[in-house]
């Protein structure tokens, strides 16, 4: 099929669906570089004479505009479908780097700003959301493990660009020459791989050759059959009650992650052996291979179990793990490490399990873009989270304390958020009908409006 003299999008027949999967991959594994942006910090506030404050302002914009050119873009990349929603990632995100470089040859840091943190971010919001309905399309019978095989590549990017990153800046330096052609290699690299994702990701066909057919997974309690289309499942206590849950979840990981550094070093800082700095980064690097693994562990799990069920683990277990890091933490040293590890699995899992958790609601019609108003609560979750962090162990460092009383005020704020996000998830009950989308004629003598297994 053409259409408007673009490529086939519709996959032709035997096209395999274990295709889709690595196509959305070479876009999440590219994105999730932003979780490596800490690399640039140094070199950038030694060379352009920039607070800490400062050179962290392009990460806290890309993240923003994450989350709202997912909310706002979802629609589009809906109507327009994947293949166009990876390609306008795959410009945003490499013109993004392009931009970045320019700001950082003619020493402009609002160009670094602007081009990383603004138009980057645009590309990191639509290239999060882009795969996630069509992944949930061809795997009806599995969809915690298509979109955790997808999601995954945005935990784990950072596992490939931070060294790489690090590399590049020792090489090509780290004055403002050396950041601009780290910039630019990394703009053209990424342009390079997001496009292999571009021109392999098809949608799947509909009717008698729509995948799963036959294998579809047993039915559950939650799973619909019924469409809910974008806008009516926002007037739904489903979509609000998932809105807190992922809020909590994130807002629970994100404060270790954001200072995963700084806390095992103060956590340990009074004993007989401190955590150097080498250490510190090893643990950064851990929780990151812990948030990666999660999305692919857990969202599989959830396939099993069912999306309600993980969640349960997720905020119950992950309430626990918190209390026992409050009270324990400073101990031993592979307790907290290993406590702190599971946090941020379920950290990751609960980003990939969430599109499925939405479909399994609203129905496949308009997931991507149920998913990407969604993801307002990581914008809010990814400023809550480190500020009741940094705020505490500020306001407790004042006051006289040291190692780990920084940070036990804050961990049973998470308890308590955690606490929040477990009660809405066991609000959460099956979608009205009066809220789903009028089935197609040929199916209203079949089956009642609605109708749900």
């Amino acid at each position: 099929m053409r259409a408007s003299g673009r490529l086939p999008t519709v996959a032709p027949p035997g096209w395999s669906r274990w295709l889709v999967p690595p196509a959305a991959l070479s876009v999440h594994l590219a994105i999730g570089q932003v979780y490596a942006w800490s690399v640039f910090k140094p070199p950038l506030e030694s060379a352009l004479g920039l607070s800490g404050t400062a050179s962290a302002l392009p990460f806290q914009l890309a993240i923003v505009m994450l989350g709202l050119s997912a909310a706002f873009g979802g629609t589009l990349v809906e109507r327009n479908g994947p293949r166009w929603a990876m390609a306008v990632s795959a410009v945003c995100f490499s013109s993004g780097f392009l931009v970045a470089a320019l700001g950082a040859a003619t020493r402009q840091y609002w160009l670094v700003v602007a081009g990383y943190g603004l138009i980057g971010g645009i590309g990191l919001g639509i290239g999060y959301i882009s795969p996630v309905s069509t992944l949930v399309k061809w795997f009806p019978d599995r969809p915690g493990t298509a979109t955790g095989i997808a999601i995954m590549g945005f935990g784990g990017g950072a596992l490939i660009a931070s060294p790489w990153s690090a590399w590049l800046l020792g090489v090509l330096g780290a004055d403002p020459a050396g950041i601009a052609r780290t910039f630019l290699v990394m703009g053209l690299a990424y342009a390079v791989f997001m496009t292999l994702g571009v021109l392999l990701v098809r949608v799947p066909p509909t009717g008698a050759d729509a995948p799963g057919r036959g294998r579809a997974a047993a039915p559950r309690p939650l799973v619909t059959t019924a469409q809910v289309s974008a806008r009516n499942a926002l007037r739904t206590p489903q979509f609000w009650c998932l809105w807190v849950v992922l809020c909590t979840n994130v807002t629970a990981g994100i404060g270790i992650l954001e200072k995963a550094a700084p806390m095992v070093s103060d956590f340990f800082a009074r004993g007989p052996a401190p955590v150097t700095a080498s250490a510190a980064a090893g643990f950064v690097g851990l929780l990151s291979l812990a948030n990666m693994l999660g999305r692919i562990v857990w969202s599989t799990a959830s396939d099993l179990t069912g999306r309600k069920h993980v969640y349960r683990l997720y905020l119950g277990a992950g309430a626990l793990t918190y209390l026992l890091i409050a009270l324990a933490g400073d101990a031993s040293k592979p307790l907290f490490i290993a406590c702190a590890a599971v946090l941020l699995s379920f950290y990751g899992g609960g980003f990939a399990t969430v599109p499925a958790y939405l479909a399994d609601l609203f129905g496949t019609y308009q997931v991507g873009a149920i998913h990407g108003r969604l993801l307002t609560a990581w914008s809010t979750a990814g400023v809550l989270g480190p500020l009741i962090v940094n705020a505490v162990a500020d306001a407790r460092r004042s006051a006289g304390h040291t190692g780990p009383e920084l940070y036990t005020t804050s961990f049973f704020i998470m308890i308590g958020l955690l606490v929040v996000g477990f009660a809405a998830n066991e609000l959460v009950r099956p979608v009205h009908p009066r809220h789903h989308e009028p089935p197609p004629a040929g199916d209203r003598a079949a089956a009642p409006k609605g109708a749900t297994p």
